[in-house]
């Protein structure tokens, strides 16, 4: 079976080897050729490949001109190699799903929506993210008939936001994004001295909250409580977080740093902390909170994506509300007490379990194959010797 996928990601394209390209190293065993669509990267385009069956091509033009390449390039992929299914990661301004719609009228292929989050749901950061949503719900009111589904990767949130809109149960693919690999994010064999007592790992975005983080820290050092934080990121946001914690007096115990060289090096960054935090109004997952799960490190988190049902019984962590008060109170509550804390890292562990690298990835790419109508593949953690690989 091949493959279309129309991608916002372009960390691949300019040799970043982020979630995405961790993700392939699976997900492409059960396809035959996988072609990816993504935005212009800085510098030359060229085509990049991946594990040998991925190639990714950037567009040659700019945000304005995205929807006509993705019509151009997509229909003549497709043309050329027999592409059954189109997936579309739909955000912004959807130039990606409007350019797969238009690649499917052209070939007869079904394009699936792929919406991971809504900016501004459950809560807007902001009058740009109440915009955002109206765009999107805007989107899903008119692709509702054209889409052959929409895939969303929780249980609750997305489900019954789609209902509002509108679009028939039978058009909502639940199929979670969470995958994570325990052969590199996992509890350290030995003690490891803490370097953090938080961690941040995301965009330096609005919808993050990351402002109400550094003002949680602020507040609890006015009470006596100083934290020692990292936060790893870039994005808009990245000076005017800087300069924030700056002028709140605590830049001497907060650090930031753009990027990690590797996923290895990322789990050590998250060994190496106390507590992982997450401040979002919105998100589909995160990824990032998991991850520190399966490191053994417990999260703080306000109840968005699949955070409320990760942390509700408060023994892995616990959830926060939207503002910065309870977010510090719930902190520092977390990190009171070494022993409880130890025992919540030792539950989160536990729980990350449960999406486990190659097992997640075969429920999305099986998903996949059953839209198109093709049988299912065995994960490769359930193969053995003479069974064949996918």
């Amino acid at each position: 079976m091949r493959l279309l996928m129309v991608s916002g990601d372009r960390q691949v394209a300019i040799g970043e080897r982020g979630p995405f390209h961790s993700m392939q190293r699976e997900f492409s065993r059960y396809f035959d050729r996988i072609d990816v669509l993504c935005p212009r990267p800085p510098g030359a385009v060229t085509v990049r490949s991946i594990h040998d069956n991925v190639h990714f091509h950037p567009a040659d033009c700019g945000r304005s001109g995205m929807v006509r390449y993705i019509a151009s390039k997509g229909r003549e992929l497709v043309l050329e190699g027999g592409h059954e299914l189109i997936v579309s990661h739909d955000y912004g301004w959807f130039y990606n799903g409007l350019g797969s719609w238009r690649v499917s009228q052209a070939t007869g292929v079904p394009y699936l929506s792929e919406l991971h989050h809504v900016p501004g749901h459950p809560v807007p950061a902001n009058m740009r993210e109440r915009f955002d949503k109206f765009v999107a719900r805007c989107y899903v009111r008119w692709a509702r008939t054209k889409a052959v589904g929409f895939r969303v990767v929780n249980h609750d949130e997305m489900p019954s936001l789609l209902a509002r809109w509108h679009v028939p149960a039978g058009k909502v693919i639940v199929l979670p994004s969470l995958y994570i690999d325990l052969d590199v994010f996992h509890p350290p064999a030995q003690p490891v001295e803490h370097e953090h007592d938080v961690v941040y790992v995301g965009r330096m975005v609005a919808n993050k909250g990351i402002d109400r983080i550094l003002d949680a820290l602020a507040l609890s050092d006015a009470r006596g409580v100083r934290l020692r934080a990292l936060f790893v990121g870039k994005g808009p946001l990245a000076r005017d977080m800087q300069s924030r914690a700056e002028h709140l007096g605590i830049s001497g115990r907060v650090r930031f740093v753009e990027w990690v060289d590797s996923p290895e090096a990322l789990a050590d960054v998250y060994r190496a902390s106390r507590l992982c935090v997450c401040a979002s109004t919105c998100e589909g997952g995160p990824r990032f909170t998991v991850e520190a799960m399966a490191c053994g490190t417990p999260v703080v988190s306000t109840p968005v994506g699949v955070m409320g049902d990760l942390l509700g019984g408060d023994d892995a962590g616990a959830l926060a509300r939207f503002d910065t008060a309870d977010l510090a109170a719930t902190i520092e509550r977390v990190l009171e007490d070494e022993d409880v804390r130890r025992r919540m890292g030792e539950r989160a562990f536990e729980i990350a379990s449960r999406f486990e690298y190659s097992a997640a990835i075969g429920v999305y790419a099986n998903g996949l194959r059953r839209l198109a109508g093709k049988e299912e593949i065995a994960t490769s953690r359930e193969l053995t010797p003479g069974n064949g690989t996918p």
